[in-house]
């Protein structure tokens, strides 16, 4: 496995198990997401089965037989002035990072997002995760600003970093 390309595609119900694990790791023991309540297979399988795949996809790096990471796409708000835009996650299971998996999986999340048509990515990176901003400076987004004391995970307040990414030349 190790220094084999990842094949990067669309999530599928079946990868939930994998996707959760990597995410509730985060959930649990990091500040990647400021989510506090771990995903179950079953119960939030509507997250990948009800959205729009085209706009929004999910997508897995999988590695062998198994999925490492996975990226997506979300409405950055419902309020639909804003459906240009969407916010790109990404996540790379904690035994397989610094191997390049988050560059492969952002830069096939940006060309899902040009195909799509939408016109800019933003990310938001609680302070700390120093490699997030990093691998979303690589692909030339930008500082908007930041979020001072937003957030508060394990009994710590945090800033957010907001970038941004211009599909349109805007």
């Amino acid at each position: 496995m190790a220094g084999q390309p990842p094949t990067i595609r669309d999530a599928r119900v079946g990868d939930l198990e994998a996707i959760f694990e990597i995410y509730n790791h985060e959930v649990l023991n990091g500040t990647a997401t400021f989510d506090t309540d771990p995903r179950v297979v079953g119960r939030d399988q509507s997250w990948l089965a009800e959205r729009d795949a085209g706009r929004h996809p999910v997508l897995v790096a999988e590695v062998g037989d198994r999925v490492v990471g996975w990226a997506s796409l979300n409405p950055w708000s419902s309020r639909k002035a804003y459906a240009r835009t969407a916010e790109g996650s990404v996540y790379v299971h904690r035994d397989s990072r610094g191997r390049g998996l988050g560059r492969s999986l952002l830069a096939a999340i940006i060309e899902r997002a040009r195909a799509a048509g939408l016109g800019v990515v933003l990310g938001r990176i609680a302070e700390g995760n120093e490699s997030s901003v990093r691998l979303m400076e690589h692909f030339c987004f930008g500082h908007i600003g930041t979020q001072r004391r937003c957030g508060e995970k394990f009994g710590q307040i945090l800033d957010v970093e907001l970038m941004d990414l211009h599909l349109d030349g805007g």
